[in-house]
């Protein structure tokens, strides 16, 4: 770990306020679940009140482990809620949100990796509220590329799949079903299958990765058709999870920003409280979207 404490920068304002209130309410009440608490994200007040919902489908329990990741972990975790597609539409349809982001923990034990499940809720909030952007932030499907298509092809808007950290660290940092090529290769997948589809992944830096291992990984990100990135610092969530290695400064978030423009990313969000659904829609995805930018 660094020396000393967090820099100043990592600083944010508690959560409050009447738009975050009603949301909270809502997704208690209805049972839903959102990974801006479980993953315990620290931008959770400043996006619910300003205007971008995540809800976290398929249960709050992972079937992998990986070592940077908070949410709770198990090989036979409940089954899904089969009612949770309209429990999310329901809840949506109340909200005064104009994108919302559907994401997930990882299923192996189901058979289509919870494809299916995705593709209902959207179509369900899509029926109900057709003026809504649809950002689904998902696992790997272990690869399978029919998985891939069911999603790609539901009405959502934003296909979004995070490779998570640079190559070399992959072994380290991710579950060993996780791979940086089978990553890459879901993303290029899902562009191939819509290529009208916004494609979008993240990376988390201050694991060890060089400047040099960052840039080849954006290289690689741009051959696989990928239109949005993000770029963030790793906080360390428990004492029992990978430790940080370096704080990366705001200037070289802001460095790494320029030569993702340079490179052709219609977008990079890159600074150290970045996340990868971090005020999606506020950001820049509902003007660029709604406006077709090239």
């Amino acid at each position: 770990m660094p020396k000393g404490v967090r820099p100043d920068w990592f600083r944010v304002p508690a959560p409050g306020g009447k738009k975050f209130a009603d949301l909270k309410d809502t997704v208690k009440s209805l049972g839903l679940n959102t990974v801006c608490e479980e993953a315990q994200c620290p931008n959770i007040g400043e996006c619910w009140s300003g205007g971008t919902g995540t809800i976290m489908l398929l249960g709050d329990t992972c079937t992998r482990g990986c070592r940077f990741c908070a949410v709770k972990t198990s090989s036979s975790p409940p089954p899904p809620d089969a009612f949770e597609p309209f429990k999310t539409a329901q809840a949506v349809a109340s909200w005064d949100m104009k994108y919302i982001v559907l994401t997930s923990v990882d299923r192996d034990d189901i058979i289509d990796g919870g494809s299916s499940h995705f593709a209902h809720t959207v179509a369900l909030i899509k029926q109900n509220r057709p003026d809504i952007l649809i950002e689904c932030l998902v696992s790997d499907f272990a690869g399978n590329k029919t998985n891939v298509a069911i999603l790609a092809t539901s009405g959502l808007d934003v296909y979004a799949h995070n490779l998570e950290t640079v190559e070399r660290l992959q072994k380290y940092v991710r579950d060993n079903r996780a791979t940086y090529h089978q990553s890459l290769s879901v993303l290029q997948y899902a562009k191939q299958i819509k290529p009208s589809l916004y494609t979008k992944t993240s990376l988390m830096l201050g694991l060890g990765e060089s400047e040099r291992e960052v840039l080849e990984t954006m290289s690689d990100m741009r051959d696989a058709g990928v239109d949005v990135l993000t770029l963030g610092q790793y906080l360390r969530p428990t004492s029992h999870h990978l430790s940080v290695v370096e704080y990366i400064k705001p200037e070289q978030f802001d460095w790494y920003r320029e030569k993702g423009e340079q490179m052709g990313f219609k977008y990079v969000a890159s600074g150290p409280l970045v996340r990868s659904s971090y005020k999606a829609g506020e950001y820049f995805m509902e003007n660029m979207i709604r406006n077709k930018v090239n």
